[in-house]
């Protein structure tokens, strides 16, 4: 196989190269050469989803960044404290909503055969660039917010594999504080952290072919590595729902199974940094915050069906200032702030089981991240 940017044809090449920073167009273009061949993946129509798309709307000025995750520019409040940036899988986009609904930032597709079906999304530490990973695209990417450039590339776009470069189904995607990449390469049963700088890989915490939970040296189908504010990382195994808590050193401190989940999904912890929180990706779903070191639930979001049931909820997360939970709910196209104390769902963005690009929809939302960074209240106030 050779090296995707060359086997684009020239018009697609040329749109890859006129979205990367022109500093880092050459790296961007070249990187994650495959020295072995992989295999191609067949794309589907479900894979392409409705292609590149846009809201439309007329998006506001952007802030300067003024906050950090330590400390975040004011807060609105309930119901949504922030605005939630959110990978909005099959729109092939990435899309920022503010607490009042209104949408401030988009990202679409620049090219679908690079970049499509961006699955989650998260801030690096000083809020100006974007960690992204697309599991069946087959690569990972980094994104400058305030550019709107794609900037990085690692892996070949639908082309699997476990060498040269290659992933296969890669999810989770975090920049760490030294600048170094970090993403759960689930068929490859492995967690690989990755310098930007040459493409290197820094650490590999599993191994292709032994999937099964023995961390650090075997991984059961990793589906999480979340980075804690020390520099731990949070690793979520689909096999057993294993969540453990293992050192940038490869230590693990603990290592649990979490209660009452089937198919854990992109495990947290809570924003005191003491319990675990974690949402069961399955039909249907459910949320689930519980201590690491007994194992005991403290707090549970389940309905069986109707308006509240998850369907394949793929991240939960305790949102800061009001301790609510947000939930992305994958396969009915919303995403949805739930009250800590009523369980109730409070706030929606997105129309229950109806996909859509147009303001107030969503197709396939999958991450998110907290933009904690940006002080849009004062910016939406001005207009």
């Amino acid at each position: 196989m050779r090296p995707y940017a060359q086997a684009l044809p020239a018009a697609l090449a040329a749109i890859l190269l006129l979205t990367i920073a022109p500093a880092r167009a050459q790296e961007a273009v070249g990187s994650a050469r495959p020295s072995v061949p992989g295999i191609e993946v067949k794309v589907t129509a479900e894979m392409t989803g409705a292609g590149i798309v846009s809201s439309g709307v007329t998006l506001p000025p952007l802030p300067p960044v003024s906050g950090n995750r330590r400390n975040p520019v004011p807060s609105w409040g309930k119901p949504l404290p922030y605005p939630v940036v959110i990978a909005d899988r099959r729109n092939n986009r990435l899309i920022e909503i503010a607490p009042d609904k209104s949408i401030v930032w988009e990202f679409a597709s620049p090219s679908l055969k690079v970049y499509r079906g961006n699955e989650d999304v998260n801030f690096s530490a000083d809020g100006k660039l974007l960690a992204v990973s697309e599991e069946d695209n087959y690569d990972v990417h980094i994104v400058d917010y305030e550019r709107k450039a794609l900037t990085w590339t690692y892996g070949t776009p639908d082309v699997r594999g476990k060498d040269g470069g290659l992933l296969n189904y890669p999810d989770d995607a975090h920049l760490l504080a030294d600048g170094k990449f970090i993403t759960a390469d689930i068929r490859n049963c492995r967690i690989l952290i990755i310098d930007p700088k040459d493409n290197s890989i820094a650490t590999q915490w599993g191994t292709p072919g032994k999937c099964r939970h023995n961390p650090p040296q075997e991984l059961g189908h990793p589906n999480g590595a979340t980075p804690l504010d020390n520099g731990d990382i949070l690793v979520t195994e689909i096999s057993g729902s294993w969540i453990s808590r293992i050192t940038r050193q490869g230590q693990v401190l603990w290592s649990v199974q979490a209660p009452n989940i089937r198919y854990p999904s992109d495990a947290f912890m809570t924003v005191d940094g003491k319990q675990v929180i974690v949402a069961d990706f399955w039909k249907p779903g459910r949320v689930v915050i519980f201590d690491p070191a007994t194992r005991k639930i403290s707090w549970e979001y389940f309905v069986r069906n109707g308006e509240g049931m998850l369907d394949h909820s793929s991240i939960a997360r305790e949102l800061p200032d009001t301790g609510d939970i947000f939930v992305v709910d994958d396969l009915r196209d919303r995403v949805m702030v739930i009250d800590r104390k009523s369980k109730e769902i409070i706030w929606q963005y997105g129309v229950t089981d109806t996909k859509g690009h147009k303001p107030g929809y969503l197709f396939y939302p999958d991450g998110f991240d907290i933009d904690v960074f940006r002080d849009w209240k004062a910016v939406l106030g001005k207009r």
